[in-house]
């Protein structure tokens, strides 16, 4: 493997990391998102990665979204609330996505470091042709 396919490999794995971390903040963006009960709510976002096309690195293969249900809860002074003074909550754990989150953000530092790495030892390697 070259040097370039590194980083190339390495830059793959950087952009689904980026993803993963939208979706996540997404999610915790929403997680206080109030919709009626007769409707659908917001649904939870995952990344779904899969191996790339010419099989150097990983892509995002889609995006799967959580179930609908939700979860029920009583506030009958909101807006949205239905005649029981109910209103539909994703149900989305907040320590799940921070956990998430630190998973997405240390997989992307990694990948990063990949590149540094490589830029260094191209750059050594221009070094020695000079001498």
């Amino acid at each position: 493997m070259s040097i370039f396919e590194a980083i190339g490999i390495a830059g793959t794995g950087v952009t689904v990391n980026r993803k993963w971390m939208d979706a996540v903040s997404d999610n915790l963006a929403n997680l206080n998102t109030a919709s009626r009960t007769n409707e659908a709510g917001f649904r939870e976002r995952y990344v779904v990665a899969q191996e790339a096309a010419d099989g150097k690195g990983v892509q995002v293969g889609g995006i799967a979204l959580g179930g609908t249900e939700g979860r029920i809860v009583y506030d009958p002074s909101h807006p949205l609330a239905d005649a029981d003074g109910n209103v539909k909550m994703p149900d989305i754990d907040m320590g799940t996505q921070m956990t998430n989150l630190l998973m997405a953000q240390r997989a992307y530092q990694a990948n990063l470091a990949v590149v540094d790495r490589a830029k260094d030892a191209y750059q050594a390697a221009l070094q020695l042709g000079k001498n």
